[in-house]
C-alpha cells in the first residue's frame, strides 16, 4: 500500500502545507516516503524550502526538531520561536503563494511535464502543484 504525504491544502493554525512538510519529514525517517519525494526535501527552489525561507528556520534545525517529536501546532511554535512569528496578513500571502505553485510561475513546465507523463495534459481542473499532488496521491479523480 502506498503512503502519501498529506495533502498540500491541509492547514496548521492557518498556514498551507506546513503539515505535508512535516509529514514528509517523518515518513522519510520511518523510510515511508517514496523516493519520488526525496530530491525535493528541504530543497531551497521547492516549497520545504521556500516556507522554510519565509518562516526564516533552516530546513536541517527543523527537520532535527520535527524528529524530537511533537505534534504539527508544536513545531510551528518552535518555529516561530526560533525565526519569525507569522502574522495573519504574512499567512494571508503565504497562502495564497503556495495555493498557486505551478500557476504561471518556475514550477508551471514542472507541472505540464507530469500531467504530459501521467497522460492528463488534458486536464484543466490540474492548474497547480497542490492540485496535482492529489491527483496522483488519490485525492483528486
Amino acid at each position: 500500500m502506498d503512503v502519501f504525504p498529506k495533502s498540500a491544502a491541509e492547514e496548521i493554525s492557518g498556514l498551507r502545507y506546513f503539515a505535508r512538510m512535516l509529514d514528509k519529514i517523518r515518513l522519510h525517517a520511518r523510510g515511508e516516503l517514496h523516493s519520488d519525494y526525496h530530491k525535493n526535501l528541504g530543497h531551497p527552489q521547492a516549497a520545504d524550502g521556500a516556507l522554510c525561507n519565509f518562516l526564516r528556520v533552516n530546513y536541517e534545525d527543523l527537520r532535527q526538531r520535527v524528529l524530537e517529536g511533537g505534534s504539527d501546532e508544536e513545531v510551528l511554535a518552535w518555529c516561530y520561536q526560533k525565526g519569525r512569528r507569522l502574522n495573519e496578513g504574512d499567512i494571508f500571502v503565504w497562502n495564497n503563494f503556495a495555493s498557486k505553485i505551478g500557476w504561471r510561475d518556475w514550477a508551471t513546465p514542472t507541472l505540464q511535464r507530469r500531467k504530459k507523463e501521467l497522460g492528463i495534459s488534458d486536464r484543466d481542473d490540474i492548474q497547480t502543484m497542490g492540485d496535482l499532488f492529489d491527483y496522483e496521491e488519490g485525492r483528486r479523480k
